[in-house]
């Protein structure tokens, strides 16, 4: 079995960042986009990889697509 890959830690500060910026609770970010506020809080803290599936109902509950949520990780990443 390959090894698990660390979480990106891009894709957590830019989420993060983003729902700051909207001046979001976690609770709330976390509501809409189905997950619980536990799950949510591990992704943005950069502890857990989310699904593709996860990734996108982050983005639909932040207002943004994935492509621009990625192109924000990637311009963090840099």
């Amino acid at each position: 079995m390959p090894p698990r890959r660390s979480a990106n830690p891009a894709l957590a500060a830019a989420i993060r960042g983003l729902r700051e910026a909207k001046a979001t609770s976690q609770e709330e970010a976390a509501h809409r986009a189905e997950l619980t506020t536990g799950t949510f809080g591990l992704i943005e803290r950069g502890k857990t990889n989310p699904t593709w599936t996860t990734v996108e109902q982050i983005a639909a509950a932040l207002d943004i697509t994935v492509s621009e949520l990625a192109a924000i990780a990637e311009g963090i990443e840099r």
